[in-house]
């Protein structure tokens, strides 16, 4: 008897791993749907949810997620609950202590910065008028300087070879500037794609590294 029970233990985390990632290829509605494994399912759509910073819909999630989780489950889902609620509202100290609880490697300096920036120009909707007036205000004046530098600093580096040669008219500086300033901004979005795809794969398997291995 027990070592049939030693058994199910060895064959269950294997189960949980493989069910986990399966889950996270399918799709929000594919995942609405699910009823076997409910709690892990509306556990990733809770984690999808603040990813967005849709707070509300992070905080729904997680609700039905420990409604139907098993007891043994409940304080790992409200550690992942703490930290997805605490990255949809912007909290970069509150996220970084409960990536710590939850066990996971916790958030570089860069990112807690970056969100801590992106809470001053999209704060979420708790904050107050006149927090989200200050965000719009901050967002524009950003959204200037980056147009500026994107299409300045190439224009410069243009009109100084222009002076060299002599052979580049205004019309041909403004249209190279206008042509470099597009070619960085598909960059700077295919890199930023890029990077979310291997953060998420990277979350996504070591969720499920822990969740196997409970």
């Amino acid at each position: 008897m027990a070592k049939q029970q030693q058994r199910q233990v060895r064959i269950e985390p294997k189960n949980q791993l493989a069910q986990m990632q399966a889950l996270e290829t399918k799709s929000d509605e594919e995942l609405a749907a699910e009823t076997r494994f409910r709690a892990l399912a509306q556990a990733i759509l809770g984690s999808r949810a603040a990813e967005r910073y849709d707070a509300d819909a992070a905080r729904m999630h997680f609700q039905k997620a420990l409604a139907a989780a098993r007891p043994q489950e409940r304080l790992q889902l409200r550690r992942m609950a703490d930290a997805s609620l605490a990255l949809a509202e912007r909290r970069p100290d509150d996220l970084k202590a409960a990536a710590e609880r939850l066990g996971v490697e916790a958030p570089t300096r860069r990112q807690l910065f970056g969100l801590r920036v992106f809470g001053l120009i999209a704060p979420p909707k708790s904050a107050g008028a006149a927090a989200r007036y200050r965000g719009v205000a901050i967002g524009i004046l950003l959204f200037i300087l980056f147009l500026a530098a994107i299409w300045g600093i190439p224009y410069l580096i243009i009109t100084g070879i222009a002076a060299i040669t002599g052979q580049i008219s205004m019309a041909d500086r403004t249209f190279y500037g206008i042509a470099a300033a597009v070619l960085i901004v598909v960059g700077l979005v295919l890199w930023a794609r890029r990077r979310n795809r291997a953060a998420q794969a990277k979350r996504s398997e070591m969720l499920a590294q822990r969740r196997g291995g409970r």
